[in-house]
């Protein structure tokens, strides 16, 4: 009996080494064979560029040199594409800014991400033209603002006119038209507190109404007059700069067709204008066709750090935090692995080396 349990034992012992050699065999054998879909725009992928990878293809290199793999490239010419190819299992991994969403997560498998983004707004810097400067004292609501307040304004003066018109009749003649007018006077004097003292109520009635206007037109003229020097001061010494999505509603703004900013700006009732690439999409924006572009911020941030000499602006405001990460087929062995050497990465701080070397720090 004992012998018999020292027989299956030693059975088992040599199964058991026998699987990990095949298993390792096998990881080699996958890893010397590994092909790697490279597509994105830069600063994370330079296709075909001797001296600049880009940020995910250094990631990757590093990481792969960690592991000691090897691998050959194939480029694609969108994400979309690779990622396609990737379905297929026409290659083992997909390298460049490839955005982690649940979507995605329903045909394939993501590493952790190596770089956080979010969608962002550029802009003109240009200073304001003449006619953008009083285009919102035109506006449809500054309009009504206007309407309203002299419809208050007749309102105020009819009931003086009215309270006062038999006590007090050379200041308020019968006659409703300068009755009327006057009374509007005095409700605009007493409003912008000048009081030249040319017109007074004389009756309890009219001092009543006159009370509760200077009441109301000490909250109500302040509002508007604050509004309208603040209008005034952001007009002369504004410029042409977008701050937040909310600007962009009615209006014409580039981005890259298929991108998860075209649905972005859909969504915030923008005219959205698709273009083929970053470089077709910032030159609508030069060539003042679109407001603003809407894309992803490290894109953005590396496109202004190569063109410096031109007015764009980068909003503050970002959008629909997204993680980028390398893409593998739903059945992939090589997610644990890649997903440790990118940990080991980013505690050894090599990611941010990698990073900060094509992006300046975004203040």
């Amino acid at each position: 009996m004992r012998s018999k349990t020292i027989y299956c034992y030693f059975i088992a012992l040599i199964l058991s080494l026998t699987s990990s050699n095949l298993f390792a065999q096998a990881e080699v054998s996958s890893a010397d064979t590994l092909l790697v879909g490279v597509a994105g725009s830069q600063p994370f992928v330079f296709a075909n560029n001797v001296e600049n990878k880009g940020i995910a293809m250094d990631i990757w290199e590093e990481l792969a040199t960690k592991k000691g793999w090897n691998y050959r490239y194939k480029y694609f010419d969108k994400v979309e594409t690779a990622l396609s190819g990737l379905s297929k299992e026409m290659v083992d991994i997909v390298v460049g800014p490839i955005s982690i969403t649940s979507s995605r997560l329903e045909y394939m498998r993501f590493s952790q991400p190596f770089y956080n983004s979010s969608l962002s707004i550029v802009s003109r810097s240009d200073e304001l033209t003449l006619w953008q400067k009083v285009k919102p004292f035109f506006s449809f609501k500054l309009i009504i603002a206007v309407g309203l307040f002299l419809f208050i304004l007749a309102l105020v003066g009819t009931l003086l006119w009215l309270a006062e018109r038999k006590n007090s009749p050379d200041q308020f003649p019968k006659d409703p038209v300068n009755g009327i007018g006057n009374g509007m006077w005095l409700a605009v004097v007493t409003m912008s507190t000048v009081g030249y003292g040319d017109k007074a109520p004389v009756t309890l009635a009219g001092r009543i109404i006159t009370g509760t206007w200077i009441i109301i037109s000490i909250i109500f003229a302040t509002s508007m007059v604050a509004g309208i020097a603040s209008t005034l001061t952001l007009n002369s010494l504004g410029d042409s700069t977008i701050l937040n999505i909310e600007q962009l509603s009615n209006k014409k703004a580039a981005t890259l067709a298929g991108s998860p900013s075209e649905a972005f700006l859909k969504e915030n009732k923008a005219k959205t204008i698709a273009s083929n690439t970053l470089q077709e999409a910032m030159e609508k924006l030069e060539e003042n066709e679109v407001e603003a572009v809407v894309y992803d911020r490290p894109q953005l941030l590396y496109y202004i750090k190569q063109n410096q000499g031109k007015n764009f602006y980068l909003a503050k405001a970002e959008y629909f935090k997204q993680g980028y990460g390398f893409a593998f087929p739903i059945n992939s062995s090589l997610v644990y692995e890649v997903n440790r050497a990118l940990l080991e990465l980013s505690e050894g701080l090599e990611t941010e080396r990698i990073i900060n070397n094509y992006l300046e720090k975004d203040e």
